[in-house]
């Protein structure tokens, strides 16, 4: 290994093994992860229900797990509906935990902003 190589492993190490300050901008990110991750997790969710809903409705409908064609495709629909929806879902979930952490992240964005500003001059 590389004398360059070794000190960043070792840089990287120590990082790991030293305590963080935990300063604004670590709060920011975490908001912004509190912002979007219940939106992420519900499109996921809904979106494997609905490929898995699509699925058994083709499998019915082509006769693979039982000759029931007029379930299968209502059942097929259902799927589909539920997959043509899950982006619109995804979009007004996330919107709403936007506007609900708006004002939070909007003030302790302009603080990190002030802070640098200060820091430059």
């Amino acid at each position: 290994m590389k004398k360059m190589d070794k000190e960043l492993f070792l840089q990287k190490i120590r990082e790991d093994y030293t305590e963080k300050e935990h300063g604004k901008m670590d709060e920011l990110k975490a908001l912004d992860k509190k912002v979007k991750f219940p939106a992420q997790v519900l499109a996921y969710t809904v979106g494997t229900v609905g490929s898995l809903v699509f699925g058994t409705g083709m499998c019915l409908a082509m006769g693979v797990i039982g000759k029931r064609k007029v379930p299968g495709v209502i059942i097929g629909c259902a799927g589909m509906a539920a997959l043509a929806g899950n982006y619109y879902l995804y979009e007004n979930v996330l919107k709403s935990r936007k506007e609900e952490y708006a004002d939070q992240i909007l003030q302790l964005s302009e603080e990190i902003l002030a802070e640098e500003e200060e820091i430059q001059e």
